[in-house]
């Protein structure tokens, strides 16, 4: 076999192998790079460091679009009601919905909140909460929470939010939206959402 043919060969070998390797390891976003050097010996990485060698992309890593299975519009007869019921505009009142659970009502998060607008265990009886896996109970007990907000915070929606993220004492002592990236970004993800709502 000639050198050259060898030298394919192995090329190839090492490409399968690197595919395989990145089908079978943890999904993470990582391009892998490829440097050959004076002698023809391949070196690859995911992290190109040495500013000698002059390593190139060999695979591009494209990340994959995640796609909820849930309904979107499984709830919006509940959403609707509850609104109706609390006098919050129905766009919001889902956008909320949407930022805090994407529609799992199911949902747990590291703190402890739960359901679809995602409720913490403490409010759960002074907002008539019984089951926070109920959608019904779970939408009602959060809007009635976000109307005490937005007329604590004289319908400013952004305060009313941030406060619903946050927490009314934060909100109070910053005057604003308080400066923790979390709530920043929650208060930003909701409102894009409304106002994508409110234009269908």
């Amino acid at each position: 076999m000639t050198d050259r043919k060898v030298t394919r060969l192995i090329v190839i070998c090492v490409t399968c192998a690197l595919v395989m390797l990145l089908s079978f390891a943890t999904p993470v976003q990582a391009d892998i790079y490829r440097y050959i050097d004076e002698n023809g010996v391949m070196h690859f990485t995911n992290a190109p460091t040495s500013s000698v060698h002059k390593y190139q992309v060999f695979i591009k890593e494209r990340p994959k679009p995640k796609k909820s299975s849930r309904n979107s519009r499984a709830y919006d007869n509940l959403i609707s009601e509850a609104a109706d019921r609390h006098g919050i505009s129905y766009p919001l009142l889902k956008a909320i919905v949407k930022a805090e659970s994407d529609f799992d009502p199911k949902a747990v998060s590291s703190k402890g909140a739960m359901g679809l607008m995602q409720i913490m265990p403490e409010n759960f009886r002074r907002l008539g909460l019984k089951d926070p896996f109920d959608p019904k109970q779970n939408i009602n007990a959060g809007a009635r929470y976000f109307k005490q907000m937005y007329e604590r915070f004289k319908g400013k929606v952004s305060l009313s939010l941030a406060a619903y993220n946050a927490g009314p004492t934060a909100v109070d002592h910053y005057k604003t939206i308080p400066p923790y990236e979390e709530t920043e970004e929650y208060v930003k993800r909701v409102l894009k959402y409304y106002y994508n709502y409110k234009n269908l």
